[in-house]
């Protein structure tokens, strides 16, 4: 089997998605025909273009096969559940993959966390939603999951199928254990309260910007450690240890804030730290004027080298993983992370369009990161880097020669303190199923378009 018992098959979904047409369960008339999960959305787009390099080299027969890996595992799911994974795969897209490629129970209570998150961030992004309505929305949302009808049909954004469709979610929420019905309820209500405090201020001081990320992304790693521990794949420490779990989630959404400057300046969005932008411009979109460039790489280099002081936190939290489902989930993401800092550090392109990890790169990361030692070796590799490209006039010059150092230490420390994991499977065999998956699942979303396309032009 590929990744052992039932349940633990990434391909679990596949086949009935082939086979299959779920209904949901909906509440009232449908509504007609964005926005990532922060803490995830950095490991989905290095899914994505892995999957997108590799896809050229495997027949579609190969992957028509893989995709009836495990029925049996589709076939012992309720009408909901499998919905759910419908969901996840629409919300989530390649990512959906690594979720479904954890151990045991715990893959249904991360599915069933990230849609209830994902119905939670749809409502914040939706600008037609007036304030009056939203914020208690948002302070409320907690409360939903125990309502058996609650939905909102009034949404245009692009993931409103979580909204209109909540039953089905909050039923398969009731259907988790108490353990994993308290993480999420909890995480729901604390990121719900948070999203509402910050509608109506921008971000302001470097301190506000850890709030702000604590808040959309440090409480999903928090959630994420909790039902780690919760499920007993993980030791209770995980789970108890904020500070590192918080540090994980805000490493991802600094390194998100970062990348996507020009992306979110142009759509009229702020998350670069006002204390921080305001030494250089008089405006954050004027950073991106040529004129501007000497300032707005400053800045840039300013805000990365505070993303990098929650690395020694990252290393730690890392190395106190013991299931390798667990630990790829975790480790994939960051390592993209740290190559992402790298390749922005001191970068032009920043304030011009898109940086982006190359395909080939992305690819390696997602073989390599599934044990401590290549961990270590990657964010050594991408932290000499940016050593290379500091500047003698950087204004930040200082403190990131500091960090860097801290980050060299701790890997060291950490490569002699920590005894090395026990792998039941060998680390190349995980990331081929984990890479597999995410594969399987860009074909089965491609012709699934493609299907109702021509369903679509028939009806016509």
């Amino acid at each position: 089997m590929l990744a052992g018992a039932c349940c633990k098959c990434p391909f679990s979904l596949s086949a009935f998605k082939r086979s299959l047409s779920v209904a949901p369960r909906g509440c009232g008339s449908a509504s007609p025909p964005r926005s990532l999960l922060p803490g995830w959305r950095l490991g989905e787009r290095g899914l994505q273009e892995a999957a997108r390099a590799r896809s050229a080299v495997r027949p579609a027969s190969f992957y028509r096969h893989s995709a009836f890996f495990c029925l049996s595992c589709q076939e012992s799911m309720s009408d909901s559940l499998r919905t759910c994974y419908v969901y996840l795969n629409q919300t989530s897209r390649s990512f959906a993959a690594v979720i479904q490629a954890l151990d045991g129970e715990l893959r249904h209570a991360v599915c069933i966390f990230y849609l209830v998150l994902r119905a939670l961030d749809t409502v914040e992004d939706d600008m037609t939603i007036p304030l009056d309505k939203k914020v208690p929305m948002l302070n409320d949302f907690h409360t939903f999951l125990y309502q058996d009808e609650w939905c909102f049909t009034e949404s245009q954004e692009k993931d409103r199928q979580v909204l209109n469709d909540f039953p089905t979610i909050s039923l398969e929420f009731r259907n988790l254990a108490q353990e994993y019905r308290d993480v999420i309820s909890d995480i729901c209500h604390r990121m719900g309260v948070g999203m509402a405090d910050f509608l109506e201020k921008k971000v302001g001081s470097m301190k506000e910007w850890d709030q702000y990320c604590h808040y959309v992304a440090g409480l999903v790693g928090i959630g994420l450690s909790q039902l780690f521990s919760a499920s007993q794949l993980e030791d209770a420490e995980v789970g108890q240890d904020t500070k590192l779990a918080n540090s994980m989630g805000l490493f991802l959404q600094k390194t998100n804030i970062i990348r996507d400057y020009l992306e979110d300046t142009q759509e009229g969005r702020a998350f670069w730290p006002k204390e921080a932008w305001s030494q250089f411009a008089g405006r954050l979109e004027d950073l991106a004027q040529p004129e501007k460039l000497e300032s707005a790489l400053s800045c840039l280099n300013l805000l990365i080298t505070d993303a990098l002081r929650h690395v020694p936190d990252v290393i730690t939290y890392l190395s106190r993983l013991r299931n390798q489902s667990v630990f790829n989930f975790c480790a994939i993401p960051q390592v993209m992370a740290i190559a992402t800092l790298s390749s922005c550090y001191n970068n032009p392109m920043v304030f011009k369009g898109v940086v982006k990890i190359r395909k080939g790169q992305a690819v390696t990361l997602m073989m390599e990161a599934t044990n401590m030692r290549a961990v270590h070796t990657i964010i050594s590799h991408h932290s000499e880097e940016i050593l290379q490209k500091v500047s003698l006039t950087d204004p930040s010059r200082d403190k990131t020669l500091h960090i860097l150092a801290l980050i060299r230490e701790k890997s060291t420390l950490s490569q002699s303190s920590f005894p090395s994991r026990t792998h039941h499977l060998s680390p190349m065999y995980l990331s081929a199923a984990m890479l597999l998956a995410a594969l399987s699942w860009q074909y089965l979303s491609t012709t699934a378009a493609q299907a109702q396309g021509t369903s679509d032009m028939q009806g016509k």
